[in-house]
């Protein structure tokens, strides 16, 4: 399994796990951190300035603004950022 497959793995097991606690669920951004390039195309679209690029290393999401739009994961050429579900 690769290191993408496990990260995806992961989220939809904390995923999973949310929604058990609270039932609520909430669309946001999710960056595949390891493999994420750092170059910053998805600060450029996202409308909520919700990502930031942590010590020029990898882009981080602030689910608080995220509002699950997708356009960052659209807009990003190592196709690292997914939409999922949080909760509320």
């Amino acid at each position: 399994m690769c290191i993408r497959d496990s990260c995806i793995l992961m989220l939809l097991k904390l995923e999973v796990l949310f929604v058990r606690e609270t039932g609520k669920r909430k669309r946001v951004a999710f960056v595949l951190q390891a493999e994420c390039v750092a170059c910053g195309c998805c600060l450029k679209v996202c409308p909520r300035n919700a990502i930031a690029v942590v010590g020029g290393i990898f882009a981080a999401v602030d689910a608080e603004k995220c509002i699950g739009c997708g356009k960052c994961a659209r807009e990003c050429p190592a196709a690292v950022i997914a939409i999922g579900e949080e909760t509320a």
